[in-house]
This record gives structure tokens, sequence and C-alpha cells, in this order.
């Protein structure tokens, strides 16, 4: 077998279930093309860009959810290839075709690089193509490929085509295979493959027409005979005819034109993935992201501050006054509560959207998924796999869906290693508040700062996997990582547009719902007197329910530094959500006024509270609440995600293993940095 054909060797199938069964389906809203429409699949390798072209083919209009008897996700969406469709000619072919529905049913399924599945995402792959009856299974098969790794993709695609199905090979990433001095002819790897081939660019939006004719055309068309394979009980025999096949129809397909041997990205890999440099680098360009971040979006969230402080506030409160509401519960409510809490958070959208599209401009490009390559070493020295970064990476986003990414993991023990991990990832919602912190203590260098977290973030998820490894995961190891790199590329902006939006809606969403819940939530306890005297919505806020409570754990934290009730209460909130601590603040400072809208700056009050309760000692304090914020339980919907993974006896470990570390960190943190500052 030649260099160009050699791939993974197969996996023999085990029973790797995942660590929690119990599925959550039935809570899901699926996006259909309806009961009677086709079912379509997408399969291919990671890396091969097969979630993109499932975005570009439905328009993001998608839904996630776990798959019924499992715990792995699936995206499903409806797509309408009738108005894509046409011929080569350019004229439209969908209304000589027969079909039951204008629109069909996209499966996105996890990738898999064989259906020999060994985690739980590709059991779910495997089963649903060739171990799940007939009538369940799909009415055809998109599988992408990638041009450049042709052979790679293809021994999926012997697989496939040895089951009764229809197939539709969609060869991606031809522009890398262009630079690599590839050239592929779709047609003679069609003849080779005894399927239609399409080359598309899912990035660029080429080829979609093409594929949703092929696609109505095969849909139409009866389901082809299994391709002929060696009658016998070897596996290795079969193995053997398989590599033999998928290696004809490469070589037959290819032309090789002159090259120098390495291509651009294979050398700049040998810089970036080194062990020495590729961490440096990795570093350099995070501190890069973190430091043009806070730096650009600071004078735009000083405006929407102002906006909201000011115009806005004098805007509510005039309406309140005109409708005899003024001095009442409800400009409380609207003012103290909504307009200063959500309006505070909502200062931080310039930030995130800046985040988001410099992450997303390093993820388009390829560089983010050097990362789990760089991490190898570390990642094993806690027993956990390479690609167990992956979800890791993910939690820097959000913890709720990198719990749910932990499902790539082959090994029972190494997912259930990785949950408990992921919380320790300092997910956007944290960022909000150390990009406030930082530029409220740290002036210039609060880029540096909150750089600085995420550093301690990956110390931390090191440290407590070794620690956990040396008491309950003793006899675990990991294997060496086996990762596809995608080629480097151009970031396309509407890609570029299309994830940021996406993630910047979420955290819209967050501010919109759980938020909104939770202010009003706050606002009731600081309105509920716990003396005689004041009146509903008129007491002082440190007399209130909410003030009480406050003072009643605050003692807690007098060692680390911050001890004063209003410090508490944010954490108290953040439980439930991270952003609600800088809403939570904003409200507790807001109420402590006289008048509406004189609250000064929230980050004037922020400074005060720390100095008083540090006896002086300011940054030592504010760097071991920024620890604890770190450490501690992220939110309840990282809660109701790990016990679905893991049920709630692990989940409930988990949290008291955040709560120690939290405490016993930014403790140490205030104690030893008192003795410097």
């Amino acid at each position: 077998m030649s260099e160009a054909t050699r791939i993974r060797p197969p996996v023999t199938p085990a029973p790797t279930p995942p660590v929690s069964a119990k599925s959550c389906c039935q809570t899901t809203t699926q996006v259909s093309a309806g009961a009677q429409a086709p079912v379509v699949a997408l399969v291919g390798a990671p890396n091969t860009g097969k979630s993109t072209l499932f975005n570009a083919l439905t328009g993001s209009r998608v839904t996630t959810g776990n798959w019924p008897g499992t715990t792995v996700e699936v995206s499903r969406g409806a797509w309408r290839p009738t108005r894509l469709a046409t011929t080569p000619a350019g004229d439209d072919c969908s209304g000589d075709l027969d079909l039951p529905a204008e629109a069909v049913t996209l499966l996105d399924l996890p990738g898999a690089h064989s259906l020999d599945a060994h985690s739980p995402d590709e059991q779910l792959t495997g089963g649903l193509l060739q171990d799940g009856p007939d009538d369940e299974r799909p009415d055809l098969c998109i599988v992408t490929v990638d041009a450049s790794r042709l052979a790679h993709g293809l021994y999926l695609v012997s697989q496939i085509r040895e089951l009764p199905m229809r197939v539709v090979l969609a060869v991606t990433m031809t522009d890398v295979a262009v630079q690599r001095g590839l050239c592929l002819d779709p047609h003679l790897l069609s003849a080779a493959l005894g399927c239609p081939v399409v080359l598309t660019d899912p990035r660029r939006r080429t080829g979609l027409a093409t594929l949703a004719s092929t696609v109505l055309t095969a849909l139409v068309d009866p389901v082809p005979a299994p391709r002929q394979t060696l009658d016998t009980d070897d596996a290795l025999v079969r193995e053997d005819e398989r590599f033999a096949w998928l290696s004809t129809a490469a070589e037959q397909a290819t032309v090789v034109a002159g090259h120098d041997g390495l291509s651009v990205s294979d050398k700049v890999d040998r810089w970036v993935t080194a062990p020495v440099v590729g961490p440096l680098v990795f570093l350099s360009v995070m501190w890069a992201v973190f430091q043009v971040t806070t730096s650009v979006a600071a004078p735009l969230q000083d405006a929407l501050d102002r906006l909201f402080s000011g115009p806005l506030t004098d805007t509510v409160a005039a309406i309140l006054r005109l409708a005899h509401l003024n001095g009442t519960w409800v400009e409380g409510l609207l003012v103290n509560g909504l307009v200063a809490g959500v309006g505070m958070l909502l200062t931080f959208v310039p930030l995130m959207a800046l985040m988001f599209v410099l992450l997303a401009l390093l993820e388009d490009s390829g560089y983010l998924a050097r990362a789990a390559v760089v991490t190898d070493r570390l990642m094993r020295a806690i027993g956990l796999p390479g690609r167990a970064f992956l979800p890791l990476v993910v939690g820097f986003g959000c913890n709720v869906p990198a719990i749910s990414a932990t499902r790539i993991l082959p090994d029972a023990r190494q997912r259930l290693l990785t949950v408990l991990l992921v919380p320790f990832t300092s997910c956007s919602a944290r960022l909000t508040v150390f990009v406030m912190l930082g530029t409220t203590f740290f002036g210039r260098n609060a880029g540096t700062a909150v750089f600085g977290m995420y550093v301690a973030s990956v110390v931390l998820v090191v440290l407590v996997g070794l620690l956990l490894r040396a008491t309950l995961w003793r006899t675990m190891g990991a294997e060496p990582l086996i990762i596809d790199l995608p080629a480097y590329h151009v970031p396309t902006l509407r890609l570029t547009a299309a994830v940021v939006w996406q993630r910047l809606r979420g955290f819209l969403r967050t501010a919109s719902g759980i938020i909104v819940v939770t202010v009003c939530a706050v606002w009731l306890l600081q309105s509920i007197p716990t003396t005689a005297g004041p009146s509903f919505a008129q007491v002082p806020v440190e007399d209130s329910v909410y003030g009480v409570v406050a003072r009643t754990i605050s003692p807690v934290f007098a060692p680390a530094g911050f001890n004063q009730w209003q410090t508490a209460s944010a954490l108290m909130v953040g439980f439930v959500a991270k952003e609600a601590v800088i809403s939570s603040w904003a409200q507790t400072y807001a109420a402590e006024q006289p008048q509406p809208g004189q609250a000064g700056l929230l980050g004037d009050h922020i400074q005060r509270a720390f100095q008083q309760s540090s006896g002086g000692h300011t940054l030592p304090a504010v760097l071991a609440f920024m620890v604890f914020l770190l450490a501690y339980t992220p939110c309840v919907a990282t809660l109701a995600a790990q016990r679905r993974e893991v049920g709630l006896r692990w989940t409930a470990f988990g949290v008291a293993v955040q709560l120690t570390t939290a405490w016993l960190l930014a403790v140490t943190m205030f104690q030893v940095g008192r003795l410097f500052w």
C-alpha cells in the first residue's frame, strides 16, 4: 500500500456505552421537513467540512438534540434542494422529479473515520447506518471527503458502499489539494466508486446547486446494489480488499503535478506544533487576543455605560413620573432592577463580539486545531488523550456544550474525568467579570490580567486532573493522539460573521432570559424587609432578605480578603450564572442610592468594597476573588449538563471539589499576596 493511502487502521468494535445512558430527547424540539420527507444523512471524518456544509445547506436553521436512546447529540435541519437544484446548463431540474416533499430532513451525524465504533458518537453513526432497521436508515448518505487526503475518506466510503444505500460523495478542500499539487477528476472517481461525486466548497458556498440536483436525482433512483466484496470471514482479508479498492480509486482519479514536497501548512506546523516553540506561540497569540479585546472594546463599553446610567435611566424615570409611578415599587424594579442590572451586562456586548470575532478567525484559519497537538503531552500526564483538550477548548466558550463534547472520548473513565475538569475552564460568562475587574484595578494591564486568569485556568485543570488521577484514576492511561489537522485557510467573511452572530446571539439570549429572571429575583429579595418598619421595596438593601443572607455567608470569605456582604452576594448570585455577578453588583449599589440614576461609577463602589474588606491589600483581595470566581461552580446549566452525562452523585462530587478548591486557592492567594502588596 502506498504512503498516500495509509490511514488509521479500524478498531474492533467494543461495547463502550456512555457514562449515563439516559436520554433527554423527549425535551428537545427537532427541526425537520415533515414526517413524509426523505432523510439525508451527512457523514464524514472530522475536519472535512461536514458541519460547515450542513450549515450552508440548512441556512443554520438547525437544532441540536440527543438522539433517542443515546446521549449523543445530532443536528437536524430542513434542507430545500429544489431551490438550488440546477442542471449542468443552469436550468431548473426540480420540476421533473417526483419527490414526496419540497424539503428533505438533513442529519449531521457525528464525525467518524469508519463505521467501526470506538466512542459513543461513532457508535451512533455506525449503528444508524449498518445496524439499525431498514426503515430507520437514511434514504441517502452524503459523505464528505477531503480532496487533499482522498484515501483517508475513501475508507469510510468503502464501508458505506457495502451497504444497500444511496451514496453521494461531496469532495471538499479542493483548493488545498491544488496547493499540494493534486488534481482530482470527479468523473473518473465516480466511475471507480460507483456513486455520484460532486466537488463543493461549503466555506465559499460553491457547488451547492450541483450537489442539490445530484441528491434529488439519486433520491428518485432505485437503491443501488452493495459493492461486491470477497466472501470471507477473515477480517484481515476483507481489510486488504478495501484498501486495494480505495487505493485503486484514488490513483485513477488523482493526477499529481509537480510539487516541492512540503505544503505551506506543513512548513508552518513544523514551528507551531513544536514541543517548545508551539506552546510559546499559542500563549503569545492568546495574550494578543485578550490585549486587543480589552483595549479596543473599552471605549465602546464606556459609551454604553453612560447611555444606560444616564439618558436611558433618566428617560425611564421621566416616563414613570408622568405615569405617577415614581417612588413606587415599579420604579425600583425598572430603574434599579432591569435598567441597572441588565443594562450593565449589555455594556459587554462589544467586548464579547470582538472576542468572538478574533476566536472565529483563529478557528476558521485552522490554528486552534493545533492546540490539541501542543497540549497532547500535558493531557497524557493527567491520564487523558490529547483529543480531550478539544472539549476543554470548547469550555472556554461555554461549559455546557463542552460537557456534551466529551462524548468523543472512547473510554468511560476518561469521559467522567473530563466532565469533572470542564468547569475549571474559564467560560465567556466569567470573561465579562474578569474584564470589568481588570479595567477597574489594572488599567492598561487589563488584557494581561485577563490572560493570566486563562493561564491559571489551564494550570488549574492540570493540577486538579493530576490530583484526581493520583487518587481515583490511578490505573488509567491514555493512548497517543491521532488527529487530522485541517490545512490553513484564509478566513471567509460569511463564515466568520455567521459564527460570531451565533455565539453573540447565545450571549444575548442568556441576557434576555435567565439574567432577566435573576435580576427580578434579586430585586425581589432586596425589596423584602427583615425588620418591622420599612415597607416593601422601601427597605435599605442591607436590611433586606438579600442583605441579611449575604451578611450571613460573608464571614466565610474573610480569610480571602473579600468579606463585604456586597461581594459575597455577587458570588451567591453568580452560582446561577456568572454574568449575573455584574448585574447583581449594579443592582445592589444602585439600590443604595437615594435617587434613581445617581449610583455613580460602579467601579468606584467595587474599589471601595475591596479596599475596606482587605484592610488596604486591595490587589491580593481582587486576585483572590478572581481565582475563586474561576474555580467555583460555573452555573446551574452546567450542573444540569453534568447530571445528564454522569449522574447526580458525580455532579455533587464535582461541586464539592470546585467549592473546596476555589476557597483554598482564594485564601492562599490573599494570604501570600498581602505579604508583597
